[in-house]
């Protein structure tokens, strides 16, 4: 890891701006750099990898799972995980909800949506949030708080493309907040933009960026 580097990136991000620094397939030793350097907040996007350096990590980390999220996975974050991001189904909250219940924590989690032109990406269309929130189901959650949203740009060489997606996430954000958090001050965050793009991220309103490549070099396979 270069230092310099990492410091240049996160000392230029405006300071609304949360940086999560994502350390997938990174070694323990790496996070415990950038951890020294005094960031205290990452992103891992497996939940196997997440809870194995959970483990050897120190403990006032903050953890955030930006990947997509398994059902039968959630008993293992819940314990310790400070945000879901991938939140995309209301099954998936459900569980999040009761796993978190057993142990008396509330969990924040991002509404994951469907922003990009590729289909392979994960997440939830207009229709699909606003059935989860008008649910009986998660109007009955005590153990859930959902802090905003999250989406993921197209791949592309495009900045009009992707610039338009964020946007897109931006409105997505406005609607949900003044038609059912009107009254939430938690409901804040709108997370988009990754080392490629998150400077067109944080132009169209970005509150979390996560980046990985620009601070720690490519992935090691």
């Amino acid at each position: 890891m270069d230092k310099e580097q990492f410091l240049s990136v996160k000392n230029s991000l405006p300071p609304h701006v949360k940086l999560v620094a994502v350390t997938k397939t990174h070694p323990p030793e790496t996070v415990l750099e950038a951890y020294r350097l005094g960031h205290k907040i990452f992103g891992e996007n497996k939940v196997q990898e997440l809870v194995a350096k959970q483990q050897v990590l120190p403990g006032d980390i903050e953890w955030h799972l930006i990947g997509h999220l398994q059902t039968n996975k959630v008993k293992f974050i819940v314990p310790f995980i400070s945000m879901i991001q991938s939140v995309d189904s209301l099954k998936l909250m459900q569980v999040i909800n009761s796993e978190a219940a057993k142990i008396d924590r509330v969990i924040n989690c991002l509404l994951e949506f469907h922003i990009a032109g590729e289909e392979t990406k994960f997440g939830l269309n207009m229709d699909e949030a606003r059935k989860i929130l008008e649910s009986d189901e998660y109007k009955a959650m005590k153990n859930v708080r959902i802090c905003g949203v999250m989406g993921m740009a197209s791949f592309t060489s495009d900045r009009n493309q992707i610039r338009k997606e964020f946007r897109s996430l931006v409105e997505i954000f406005q609607t949900l907040r003044s038609d059912y958090f009107a009254d939430s001050e938690y409901f804040r965050e709108i997370s988009m933009g990754m080392s490629g793009d998150y400077k067109i991220a944080i132009e169209e309103g970005a509150t979390i960026v996560r980046l990985g490549t620009i601070l720690f070099g490519e992935r090691i396979k």
